[in-house]
């Protein structure tokens, strides 16, 4: 039996907390109940607040009360960190009793795991420092400029590096306790449990769920034009020196101040600008992959496909599986006589 230790916090999303809980309670249990068997669990879970008082949502009024507090809680095998809301000054400082507690369970050789923001706590910690390390894709830049030391992943859900794991969003949680649950009892275990929850197994990339930033705030009005006109013509090839004779400037100058203002080149732009198109077209359209690709600019739908699993962790058909409208993915679901 392997103790896990699931900490509360007060205006997180409850999920962040619950999923694990329930994952790991389930694991060697409910599968084998499901069809008839004794129970053989695999973990003990048990809940903390800071003071072992209850905590609370900020949705729908819901209070969940733990069953003790950190300091009852004298070794654990796993740590369970949840998100808990968007104010991260206000929540590190109002939460800065979890630090200390933290470092002395990864020193007696705990896994620690934060789920969303939950990665803040083991950033702030100092645990990350040179590690890998996942967070939310929105929350993403703000905790690369707190913490420049921590190799910032925001295209993974799930990373692992020397015991501690982060997790990307709210239902990564998810992610990250069957990835443990993996480790520590085995993919048949983790498959089983799965199963019972009717979940999928852990996931690699959230790129795909991300709206991709095409360029960061800047103040050069003839890169903005330049981006304007690649955003309008992203179907057709507008060479360099197009741009930069629509702009006034000379090839080499518009590469440079190019680079500078969005941190790519033309080239790389035009192939996000392109992505993201194709990604709303997989999400509201029936086209073809291919009649998508053409639309986008891209006649070998095969170097298509690449550079759009490339970007988003997914194929096309991957992604409008996982995004589109019902009536998308498959029109004869809301009709059963359809044959």
């Amino acid at each position: 039996m392997h103790n896990v230790t699931v900490v509360l916090l007060d205006d997180g999303f409850a999920s962040t907390a619950l999923m694990p809980i329930e994952i790991f309670h389930s694991a060697g249990g409910l599968w084998r109940e499901l069809r008839g068997e004794s129970p053989e669990p695999r973990f003990c879970v048990t809940t903390v607040s800071l003071n072992g008082g209850p905590v609370r949502s900020p949705y729908a009024g819901l209070m969940m009360t733990p069953q003790g507090a950190l300091d009852d809680v004298e070794q654990s095998d796993i740590v369970i960190i949840p998100t808990s809301g968007l104010a991260l000054d206000e929540k590190l400082l109002e939460n800065s009793a979890l630090i200390p507690w933290l470092l002395k369970q990864y020193g007696m050789g705990a896994y620690l795991a934060g789920v969303c923001m939950g990665s803040a706590y083991l950033a702030e910690a100092g645990l990350l420092d040179g590690k890998r390390a996942t967070t939310h894709w929105a929350v993403a830049p703000d905790l690369r400029r707190r913490y420049p030391r921590v190799h910032w992943r925001e295209d993974m859900f799930v990373t692992e590096d020397s015991r501690l794991l982060c997790s990307g969003g709210v239902t990564a949680a998810a992610d990250v306790s069957l990835y443990l649950v993996e480790k520590l009892c085995g993919h048949e275990i983790a498959v089983q449990t799965a199963k019972a929850l009717l979940l999928t197994m852990p996931r690699t990339s959230q790129s795909g769920y991300a709206m991709l930033p095409l360029s960061p705030p800047h103040n050069d009005d003839a890169v903005r034009g330049a981006e304007y006109l690649l955003q309008s013509k992203f179907a057709e090839n507008v060479s360099v020196d197009h741009l930069a004779s629509q702009v006034g400037m000379s090839s080499r100058t518009f590469l440079r101040r190019f680079k500078a203002a969005t941190g790519r080149l033309p080239g790389a732009y035009l192939q996000a600008v392109r992505v993201e198109s194709a990604k709303a077209m997989l999400e509201r359209d029936r086209g073809s992959v291919q009649s998508i690709a053409l639309a986008v600019g891209y006649e070998d739908v095969s170097f298509f496909r690449s550079i759009f699993k490339r970007a988003t962790g997914m194929t096309p058909a991957e992604y409008r599986t996982q995004f589109a409208k019902l009536n998308v993915r498959n029109p004869d679901a809301l009709n059963p006589g359809s044959a």
